[in-house]
């Protein structure tokens, strides 16, 4: 056997086993890991409450219900809560890609007002098929479960297909940082982060 019938030979088996195991990898992520984190620390009740937003986008693509218990009270968390946002108080996620390299910030800033009730914030992009819902549901006196709902339609449209692969990926990365941030601020800060009035 000449060795250029070697080489592609090898190049052939190479390209045979990246293609098997992108393919393992594909069906490992859409039966395994997928379903897991579209319900990320969410409870069977969470997922079936109603939220502000499900109304709004019809068969969404990326469907997500996350939910996290943070030792605080509504009015305790909710401050962090309507200060989220780019160039804000960024997304207490990954700063260097949701808020230019910004940190999150550590405190209430002083422009954010506390608004009534402090349990339901619902961000909506209307005709983008977009909505994303939070939610503040308290356990006793002290605990609460923040939860987070997504709905999202894309558009299916080639190469942007690889860019929603990204997003569905990217967004359980980012969402779970930036639930996981809220929690730890809202239980450091204490009662005194709702209190300012």
């Amino acid at each position: 056997m000449s060795a250029l019938k070697k080489l592609l030979r090898g190049l052939l088996y190479a390209v045979f086993i990246i293609v098997c195991a992108t393919g393992v990898a594909v069906v490992a992520y859409l039966l395994v890991f997928r379903p897991w984190q579209l319900r990320w620390g969410a409870t069977d009740e969470e997922l079936e409450r109603a939220m502000p937003g499900d109304d709004l986008v019809t068969n969404p693509d990326l469907d997500t219900t996350r939910g996290v218990t943070v030792e605080a009270r509504p009015e305790e968390i909710w401050p962090w809560l309507v200060q989220i946002g780019y160039r804000r108080a960024g997304f207490y996620s990954y700063d260097r890609l949701d808020n230019a390299g910004v940190p999150s910030a550590e405190r209430i800033l002083p422009e954010v007002v506390v608004l009534e009730p402090p349990r339901v914030m619902l961000w909506n992009l209307p005709g983008r098929g977009f909505s994303w819902a939070w939610g503040l549901y308290p356990l006793d006196g002290r605990r609460t479960r923040l939860v987070t709902r997504l709905h999202w339609r894309y558009k299916w449209r080639w190469p942007v297909i690889l860019g929603y692969f990204m997003i569905d990926v990217g967004d359980f990365i980012m969402m779970r940082k930036c639930m996981l941030g809220i929690k730890r601020r809202a239980e450091a800060a204490g009662p005194e982060a709702g209190a300012e009035e």
